[in-house]
């Protein structure tokens, strides 16, 4: 009478089962196996879940089964579909030795419950987790080795794609622009996670459900190093050879932007998106103006939070603020011809700077060779033990972190940039386009140029708003007792005069 056995096949998504037959093949070549030796099969059992560890379900429930009666063994396609660690094998042969589990089948393996074939089943036991074991380090080694050669081991972040012919990773033409305007408008301090959120939905940037990013992960991808051009592995920040999308120094506007909202956990219910919240301060009691909506229109108002001063400031319509704000902001608006003169004289600067910019950059350079060579040093001292795992990280990553705002600082260099010419190039352009602002522009953007105007000057006193400009303003309109203007020393045009004041009440 032939025994009773269950029919297990198994196959998992792992590399080492990669070359092994697939589940109908196997439960093919058992079925045919059964019939000519004329065995009797309970039940067949499939399992689509990797034997490395132990606690497949459907295994472990054949056992209890098989200790339970049912079946007297186990037909299955080779010994390491059954055990590729040693728990599972040890389980299938202690079986074997009580006698709850009388024998195994396999079509191209030979065993008998003797024990020299339990000696031969635990050497197949054997190879199979050497096996794993063997390639599981060859796989690490292979990582590793794609790590020290820069290259990314993981899948590609959004915004970059995995080229499976190359083996590289290469930019998104069409996400990447997106993700790069996402760091710009957060290291503008104006937007929230959430916004981010409607922005990235408003794009198409969805998840693979089809919902919106979640808060965390928009976190986490504007924390992700990937996209200046450095990676992190295993806590470890790595230089990588793929094409950065934004700069180091946007990177780490970023960052301090969201360390500083992360120590303040703001709730986004606690902070409506009102047009000029934060931009001016209660001329009273020197406090914070706050927003709120009354019958469907916003007015600001002093948070009357100083207790030892009773506030008697009144409220004041986004509308009447509106126009106060563009009021304010009209005497800063840079004529045409100016603006084309000063960008004349800007671009003849900036010729006469290339050459030191190019000495600075050799120094520059000089530093990076350092700091490779410190890295080399905390390796080496990694490696002999000098220090832990935990120093040599945190100070390998403040090294790397210093090289490539070094070598940022070198490129720009390189590239004729300047650290006042550039600002200066930005502040003209800005002031030309300042009087289209004020005409059409949203509240938003007014606010926006009313904070580079005055900085934090602004207040509100008695339903007015009230201020003084800051540098480079103040340097291009001063204010006299008879109302008198004096022009930009050194840049200013040789005719024309700027009409404005540079204090305004």
């Amino acid at each position: 009478m032939s025994a009773n056995l269950f029919l297990y096949a198994r196959k998992s998504t792992d590399v080492e089962d990669k070359q092994v037959l697939s589940i109908d093949a196997q439960l093919n070549e058992l079925r045919e196996f059964a019939a000519r030796e004329g065995l009797h099969i309970v039940e067949e059992l499939i399992e689509k879940q990797s034997a490395k560890i132990p606690g497949r379900p459907i295994f472990n429930a054949m056992l209890g089964r098989i200790e339970a009666g049912e079946a007297e063994g186990i037909l299955a396609w080779h010994p390491d579909r059954l055990a590729r660690n040693s728990v599972d094998g040890g389980r299938i042969i202690y079986l074997l030795d009580t006698e709850v589990l009388k024998t195994l089948k396999f079509p191209r393996s030979w065993f008998e419950n003797t024990p020299q074939g339990k000696l031969m089943l635990h050497s197949e036991f054997g190879f199979s987790k050497y096996y794993v074991d063997s390639l599981s380090e060859n796989t690490k080694r292979g990582l590793r080795e794609k790590v020290r050669r820069g290259e990314f081991p993981h899948r590609a972040p959004i915004g970059y794609l995995n080229d499976y012919r190359t083996k590289k990773i290469i930019v998104d033409r069409e996400r990447a622009p997106i993700i790069t305007e996402a760091f710009e408008r957060y290291a503008t301090g104006t937007e929230t996670l959430d916004t981010l959120r409607a922005f990235f939905a408003q794009r198409g940037l969805r998840s693979k459900n089809g919902y919106a990013f979640i808060r965390a992960y928009v976190s986490n991808m504007l924390s992700n190093p990937f996209y200046y051009g450095h990676f992190r592995y295993a806590g470890e920040i790595h230089e990588g050879k793929h094409e950065a999308i934004i700069s180091k120094a946007l990177y780490d506007k970023v960052e301090a932007i969201l360390n500083r909202r992360w120590r303040c956990s703001p709730s986004e219910k606690n902070t409506p998106p009102k047009a000029y919240l934060g931009l001016l301060l209660c001329a009273e009691c020197g406090r914070a103006i706050t927003a709120e909506i009354q019958k469907g229109h916003v007015y600001y108002r002093c948070t009357k939070k100083n207790t030892a001063q009773r506030c008697s400031q009144p409220y004041v319509r986004e509308e009447a603020l509106d126009t106060q704000i563009a009021t304010l902001l009209n005497p800063f608006t840079l004529p045409a011809d100016w603006a084309e003169e000063m960008l004349k004289r800007v671009k003849e600067e900036k010729k006469q700077f290339a050459q030191s910019n190019a000495v600075v950059a050799e120094q520059k350079r000089a530093e990076i060779e350092k700091l490779n060579l410190r890295l080399q040093r905390l390796l080496d001292s990694f490696l002999d033990g000098v220090i832990d795992r935990d120093d040599y990280t945190a100070e390998k990553t403040k090294v790397m972190s210093r090289k490539k705002s070094l070598q940022e600082q070198c490129s720009a260099l390189l590239t004729n940039r300047n650290a006042w010419l550039e600002p200066f190039q930005h502040w003209i352009l800005t002031a030309k386009n300042a009087g289209e602002t004020i005409v059409s522009g949203s509240p938003q953007e007014k606010k926006v140029l009313a904070q580079k105007v005055f900085g934090s000057n602004l207040v509100l006193d008695c339903k007015k708003a009230r201020g003084s400009c800051v540098k480079p303003w103040s340097d291009i309109v001063e204010t006299s007792q008879t109302g008198g203007v004096v022009g930009w020393r050194g840049l200013e045009p040789r005719t024309n005069a700027l009409k404005g004041h540079c204090s305004t009440n």
